[in-house]
């Protein structure tokens, strides 16, 4: 681990090495100017930043304020680093999508080299209502040519999650479960299919959707007639994310 604040660009650049050749994390902090060209073109003028390098080759540019970075560019990347005309120069080179990206740091406030390792698990929480909302705004994380037509729908077992019509206009019966779903969770979409069955002259479907499911419950689904489907919770969140920042832009 090197950490020097305020250095020379010269002590800033043996740092800069050192990260980059051992594949170590780099975080350099100071007025940079950024080029991008790839999928767009932009540049970006003087201003204090942040530059994470990963060690996956992954680079980050972020402002003072704000979460998103303002350039970034994926893993994988290869990289070039030199002092150039009282600038230290780092290139970025994703060759994969032919994306190129020129950092000039003129003042550097603090360089790090970094061993940073992380063999923790990412465990993603999400309730029945975040997928039946995901779903509700992208019926298609569902299946294709879906289309919702009601939710919370009461029949005398219970209450349907949603309920719409497939690309054959047949009636879907969709039962929503966040964690594995259980033998117990298909016998209540068997009541919630036989009873619409008995008031329906339609074909009806009965959907189980959630992350995963034991081998009894799918063994049991399957003997029922009945269809499970693989809920993503990280697309549900992500279709969620960005659904309200689109609400959001049609007030600005």
């Amino acid at each position: 681990m090197r950490i020097i604040t305020t250095p020379t660009l010269k002590e800033a650049i043996s740092v800069v090495h050192d990260a980059l050749n051992q594949k170590k994390v780099l975080i350099l902090v100071g007025k940079c100017t950024v080029q991008y060209k790839g999928r767009a073109r932009s540049t970006l003028s003087l201003g204090d930043r942040i530059l994470i390098i990963k060690r996956d080759g992954a680079v980050l540019v972020h402002r003072p304020t704000g979460y998103a970075p303002v350039n970034y560019q994926r893993s994988g990347c290869i990289f070039y680093a030199k002092l150039e005309e009282d600038r230290l120069k780092i290139e970025a080179i994703d060759q994969k999508h032919k994306e190129y990206m020129k950092i000039f740091f003129s003042e550097i406030t603090l360089v790090a080299c970094l061993d940073l390792r992380d063999p923790g698990e990412f465990a993603l929480y999400a309730t029945e209502e975040d997928i039946r909302r995901a779903i509700l705004a992208n019926p298609e994380m569902l299946e294709e040519g879906f289309k919702p037509i009601s939710i919370e729908k009461e029949v005398e077992p219970g209450f349907i999650d949603i309920c719409g019509l497939d690309k054959n206009d047949n009636l879907v019966i969709v039962e929503l479960k966040r964690k594995k779903a259980d033998k117990t969770a298909v016998t209540q979409l068997a009541k919630y299919v036989n009873d619409i069955k008995k008031r329906s002259r339609r074909v009806v479907r009965g959907i189980l959707a959630a992350p995963s499911i034991t081998k009894d419950a799918h063994i049991l689904l399957i003997s029922l007639g009945l269809e499970f489907k693989k809920i993503n919770i990280k697309a549900c969140m992500e279709s969620l994310r960005k659904t309200e920042e689109r609400k959001i832009t049609e007030y600005l």
